[in-house]
């Protein structure tokens, strides 16, 4: 599982993959790493349903919607551990963690004491 999303990273960064295939991959990031879910998680059981089901049945479509000679070639770089490195989005995520750490701390500072 792991090769493969891997290998879907580095095919969605191919221009022979289909805009479906990359706008698929997008949602399914942004599913996977949002609070917000189908099914809540303090439901037992089928609060991780959606996660178990949907994701999998997600990569398994966007594998589908990708060309084999492309989804070959991406598998092929991501067993040679040659994934494309994206600063812009490394830098973004450092600079977003530095300013909610900044937010707090100024929060801290400037809140008004208990009465």
């Amino acid at each position: 599982m792991k090769l493969e999303v891997m290998a879907l990273a580095v095919a969605a960064q191919d221009t022979r993959t289909p805009r479906r295939a990359k706008i698929l991959l997008l949602f399914l990031l942004a599913y996977a790493a949002s609070p917000i879910d189908l099914i809540p998680d303090f439901i037992p059981v089928l609060g991780m349903l959606d996660e178990v089901v949907l994701l999998p049945l997600g990569i398994w479509l966007a594998v589908r919607m990708i060309p084999p000679d492309v989804m070959e070639a991406a598998r092929a770089r991501a067993r040679a551990g040659k994934l494309p490195a994206n600063w812009a989005a490394g830098i973004f995520i450092l600079l977003l963690w530095a300013a909610s750490i900044a937010a707090i701390a100024w929060w801290w500072m400037n809140r008004s004491p208990a009465a």
